[in-house]
């Protein structure tokens, strides 16, 4: 069975692709065919993390169907069970990617047999990001300490949330459902997730179950990455509390990453930073994070079969 965890991030620089590397690279020597998927169309990097320097094939090579099929561009990594598919060298319009295009890919993806699948999405809130990481019930959020960086994560899992509302209703009618909104809670309101769900629970009470047993079946977690000495340790608690308390969506605090130099310095060396400084605190905490993801899906299996 494979397990795809979607990675993103509110703000650019946040550590997505690291992490992304990282946790592939862990999962990969436990033993596990790990697949990473370079999905942040326009500026992807993930291969010069993972010592692909020049990948021969790219996301481009399917999506113009120059290759039919996407097993057929993963590439291997030096790192035994650990493949990529890149998005280097893709085509410049391809962040602007049509829907068609984009729920091929996803179909793609979910036929994939691996045993993990980590996705690297770009910053923000767009349609494509958001779609991508509403493919499995898993997903990590990273932020980083900053003002800035926490405000765009909440809002790119508000996002997430209204992108999910989206799927049940057209374009016209989420447009009623708006005004609906407005008219009854007065302007800004269709900002807040819990005035559109009452809304929905008067008009449309199907589909607000429907709704609700997704949004409880989500199993995000956050990540604080780059925190110095000097920061909140309890911050990553605090978001999440936020975030259950406005948008009513559980999110778990799955740890601090360290802020540490050596992880430019790996970086620029393209040098596996596990491998170079794995004494480190920083990389105490990625093999953290790494044990609570599989301890996460052990959970959700014996939930299924009990």
């Amino acid at each position: 069975m494979v397990h795809i965890w979607p990675i993103g991030g509110g703000k650019g620089g946040s550590g997505k692709s690291f992490l992304t590397s990282a946790l592939g690279r862990i999962l990969a020597e436990s033993g596990k065919r790990t697949l990473l998927i370079d999905l942040d169309l326009g500026a992807a990097n993930l291969h010069t993390l993972v010592d692909v320097p020049y990948p021969t094939k790219s996301l481009s090579d399917f999506i113009r169907r120059k290759i039919p099929l996407l097993q057929d561009i993963v590439l291997q990594t030096p790192t035994p069970n650990l493949f990529l598919i890149s998005g280097a060298h893709d085509n410049v319009d391809i962040a602007n990617l049509p829907y068609e295009q984009k729920i091929k890919i996803l179909k793609a993806i979910s036929r994939l047999e691996y045993d993990w699948i980590l996705l690297d999405l770009g910053a923000g809130t767009s349609f494509n990001t958001l779609d991508f990481f509403l493919i499995s019930q898993n997903g990590i959020f990273i932020t980083t300490p900053e003002p800035t960086s926490i405000e765009n994560v909440y809002r790119l899992v508000r996002a997430i949330c209204f992108r999910r509302i989206r799927h049940c209703f057209d374009a016209f009618y989420f447009k009623e459902l708006e005004k609906e909104v407005v008219r009854q809670f007065g302007d800004g309101s269709i900002h807040k997730l819990n005035c559109m769900m009452q809304v929905i629970a008067r008009l449309h009470p199907e589909i607000y179950f429907q709704l609700e047993n997704t949004v409880n079946s989500f199993k995000f977690k956050l990540v604080l990455n780059q925190l110095r000495k000097h920061d909140n340790v309890a911050i990553g608690a605090q978001i999440c509390q936020i975030i259950e308390k406005h948008l009513g969506i559980h999110v778990d605090f799955a740890g601090n990453v360290s802020y540490d130099d050596h992880i430019h310095d790996a970086i620029c060396q393209r040098l596996s930073f596990l491998d170079r400084y794995p004494h480190t605190r920083s990389a105490a905490d990625l093999r953290e994070l790494s044990k609570q993801m599989v301890n996460s899906v052990g959970e959700q299996l014996l939930m299924r079969y009990s």
